[in-house]
């Protein structure tokens, strides 16, 4: 009976060591090999319709990388509420390639992601999540944040509009020219071409003040985007973005996931202006009088 049992529990064994091996095996693999050749709707101008309300379903919003379940912030208070889901990375190979530094850097920032401060309190970098504090989200972030995004196309410009803080990002099509001033922004500077039936941006001109996720992870204004943006099914389109960024990572780096076309009737963006909830954590202090 012994000799059976651990037959039994050896053959268990090997099938949950299968499918665990299976399951990370389809996570890593590239997204798009999995669908069958797709020829999408498409514009007067031939290329792919991207246009329609679209939503990321990972957790990459708390970390990119893997993570387990956790609470959230003040867990005695909240319990449950803003508790940290698990996910699986949507990064390439599984993990950021950090400079040893910088990964110490975001650790740091993983700490302080609850203690903000604000552009003048003279602490640079801004301490706490620029979610937290109602900013807006930057690239890649805005597009795997829990919130969805329209698409808006035209052969000149893409609007992408996202719910999350009413952000919007223009994509230039087809132009050379550099960012007009000499700054950096929270959603970057846009331009894009086709490259068949791919949309592929190169965005520049980041915001160093920008978070990838709530974990702290993060790039310097030396970043430099490439994303790709692919319709493989009437209900999916895939996106890739790789991270150049020789000031913190010791090479680039690839995320990659799918946005899935919101279908409900009536589907649509809906108002998320979040600058009233953060007023008092931020500016608080300078409003309250004493006798």
């Amino acid at each position: 009976m012994r000799s059976r049992r651990s037959v039994l529990m050896a053959k268990a064994g090997l099938l949950l060591w299968a499918a665990l091996a299976s399951q990370h095996a389809f996570a890593q693999a590239p997204v798009p090999s999995q669908f069958p050749p797709y020829d999408p709707p498409r514009t007067a101008d031939g290329h792919p319709d991207l246009n329609g309300v679209w939503q990321s379903l990972t957790t990459a919003n708390w970390d990119i990388e893997a993570h387990g379940a956790a609470p959230g912030p003040y867990p005695e208070l909240l319990g449950a509420w803003g508790a940290q889901p698990g996910g699986v990375s949507i990064i390439e190979g599984g993990t950021i390639p950090y400079q040893p530094w910088a990964l110490e850097r975001k650790r740091e920032r993983l700490d302080s992601r609850t203690t903000v401060s604000v552009p003048g309190d003279g602490v640079d970098p801004p301490l706490g999540d620029p979610e937290l504090k109602c900013w807006m989200p930057g690239v890649p972030r805005s597009m795997y944040m829990p919130y969805p995004m329209q698409i808006v196309q035209t052969p000149e410009f893409v609007l992408f509009a996202h719910e999350f803080n009413g952000t919007a990002r223009i994509i230039r099509m087809n132009w050379d020219e550099e960012s007009p001033v000499d700054d950096t922004f929270f959603m970057g500077w846009s331009r894009a071409h086709w490259d068949g039936d791919t949309l592929v941006i190169d965005v520049t001109g980041l915001n160093e003040d920008n978070w990838l996720d709530r974990a702290g992870n993060y790039y310097s204004a030396a970043v430099h985007i490439v994303e790709r943006l692919t319709l493989v099914s009437p209900y999916h389109l895939m996106y890739e973005a790789t991270i150049e960024d020789p000031n913190v990572y010791t090479r680039p780096w690839t995320i990659r996931f799918p946005l899935y076309r919101r279908m409900e009737a009536n589907a649509r963006l809906m108002e998320f202006k979040c600058q009233p909830f953060v007023e008092e954590m931020l500016y608080g202090q300078f409003t309250k009088t004493t006798d």
